[in-house]
């Protein structure tokens, strides 16, 4: 072996141990590899840093910012609406829930579904009076399997469709994984449906999620109706059965200003009333959703409620400047376009009006606004902001355009009329034109430490195959596997790429196993492509 291959077989190493132990980050880890190996002039300088500007980095990121996209414009939601029955019985729920999981992870982060689609089971689950612990599982496995499908479900598709390009000249398309993958996802998808959640306990645990979320106390919020909102013309009487589905409590009803008297059961709900309700910010969100409610009535508030907007969670102390005022005193509105959406007082209900009740020291306050403008009104009111539980603001009338774009990049780039980076780096700038997302939550939505590892990674990967340290590991494979029919010898490959898998980050297991299978499948005389997708899938 040459100097250069036994460095890098090294470093290497030293990744793949390092990684398995777990003392250091892994992001840390691979760029430190890559220092090294720069060091010791075992990768070149000037591709260095390529890693960084590779088109697989750059889709995995673009797939990671589109994610987000649709998560907050409430797509999930929307497609949650069609899919989900909690009626089914346990296995159609499953089957269901996994199928739109699938989907999703298609053509989304499988991480970013699982987070989206997990509240929506167990709400389902409480509806249906079962416990979730039967049904999270197989939504996990389900959004994992729906990945293989398409090149952009997981990023070790990504990079083997770029490894391709760069080895056999051409990449893979958008649905060529779907050749091996669909099959594999629908397998698996109706195992987990009729036999797999029978393996899983029953969990022995008394209280479920939704119990903890109302460990804090909730706020008293006001909130008003859209003009297709399914509450309108029904009674209190009516929602209650749904608001307690959602963690929520419907308290009051207030009318042209004022909040009505006594108790407001069997009173029919008109168009320009407004919401009297107890919640935490999920369930807020949750049942916003749910009965199409609306934030605010005013033209001032619907002018707030065009751009991306946050919620935040404020203490106020003794000394800030709000104490002894309201919101409406101190123009929160009008003067920092910060709304305030709910008073947490102890436990103790509130009998004013939200904006119009005077604040005290130890109220808890739920804002909502534009990020910047949170930040200076926190601090202009001289509040304390409590520690960030990931709430946002839904905008549900985006969901629409959101999926529409999308769906179009992707159609421009399966049929080859647009280059897959440049179509969803479009996606991108659109969506920040029109404010699905703002820049800051763009940035953010990106897994920087995914990032870094892939980046760092690709030049160690492409050193070693350069100085023919792959090749040698493929002869080693070959002459251990004399005489072995050529399935035999995937399937080995498979078994190897699975078990690293199970310890490594699957990108870092894919950057080793890819460069293998296209050497053995050189020397073999076989199509590589089977052993590419082998990769893929295991």
């Amino acid at each position: 072996m040459t100097y250069e291959q036994i460095t890098l077989f090294l470093l290497m190493g030293g990744v793949l141990v390092l990684l398995v132990w777990g003392r250091w980050r892994y992001d840390l880890v691979a760029f430190g590899a890559l220092s090294l190996g720069l060091l010791l002039n075992v990768i070149p300088k000037d591709a260095a840093f390529s890693g960084f500007g590779h088109p697989a980095v750059i889709i995995i990121a673009l797939v990671l910012i589109i994610s987000k996209a649709l998560s907050q414009s409430g797509a999930i939601e929307m497609l949650s609406e069609k899919f989900i029955d909690s009626s089914r019985s346990l296995g159609a729920h499953i089957a269901s829930i996994g199928i739109l999981g699938a989907i999703m992870s298609a053509f989304m982060n499988n991480v970013a579904t699982l987070a989206l689609l997990m509240p929506v089971d167990i709400q389902t689950a409480k509806r249906a009076k079962r416990s979730p612990s039967k049904t999270l599982m197989p939504l996990s496995f389900a959004t994992i399997l729906g990945g293989m499908v398409t090149l952009i479900g997981t990023p070790p598709n990504i990079v083997i469709s770029q490894f391709r390009e760069t080895s056999l000249g051409d990449p893979y398309s958008m649905f060529d994984f779907a050749y091996v993958g669909l099959g594999a996802a629908v397998a698996g998808i109706a195992f987990v449906s009729l036999i797999g959640w029978r393996l899983v306990p029953e969990s022995t645990q008394k209280k479920n999620t939704s119990d903890d979320l109302r460990n804090l106390d909730d706020y008293t919020i006001e909130i008003g109706f859209d003009s297709n909102s399914s509450a309108i013309g029904k009674n209190i009487l009516e929602l209650e059965q749904l608001a307690e589905e959602h963690d929520a409590l419907i308290i009051g009803l207030i009318r042209q200003g004022k909040r009505l008297p006594g108790s407001v059961l069997d009173v029919e709900i008109r168009k320009s009333d407004l919401l009297v309700i107890e919640a935490n910010p999920k369930a807020l969100e949750s049942l916003s959703g749910e009965l199409k409610l609306s934030y605010s009535k005013s033209s001032k508030h619907k002018g707030t409620l065009a751009g991306t907007l946050h919620m935040t969670e404020v203490t106020i102390p003794y000394d800030a400047q709000i104490v002894g005022q309201s919101a409406n005193d101190v123009r929160l509105l009008n003067r920092h376009g910060i709304m305030l959406l709910g008073i947490s007082r102890q436990g103790k209900a509130l009998h004013k009006r939200v904006r119009k009740s005077t604040i005290q020291a130890g109220d808890v306050l739920l804002l909502m606004g534009e990020n910047e403008q949170l930040n200076n009104t926190t601090s202009w009111l001289g509040a304390l902001p409590l520690e960030n539980r990931g709430l946002q603001v839904v905008q549900r009338e985006k969901a629409g355009l959101a999926i529409s774009l999308f769906a179009l990049a992707i159609a421009l780039s399966s049929f080859g009329i647009v280059y897959l980076p440049v179509a969803l780096a479009m996606v991108v700038v659109i969506y920040g034109f029109l404010k699905v997302l703002s820049p800051s939550q763009m940035y953010d939505s990106v897994q920087w430490s995914v990032i870094v590892l892939v980046a760092s990674l690709i030049p160690l990967g492409a050193a070693l195959e350069a100085s023919g340290g792959t090749q040698l590991i493929a002869n080693g494979i070959l002459t251990m596997t004399h005489g072995w029919p050529v399935v035999a010898i995937l399937a080995l490959l498979m078994l190897v790429t699975m078990t690293l898998s199970d310890m490594l980050n699957n990108v870092a297991t894919v950057l080793v196993a890819a460069p293998v299978g296209i050497s053995l499948a050189t020397e073999l005389g076989v199509n590589p492509d089977a052993f590419l997708m082998g990769v893929a899938v295991a």
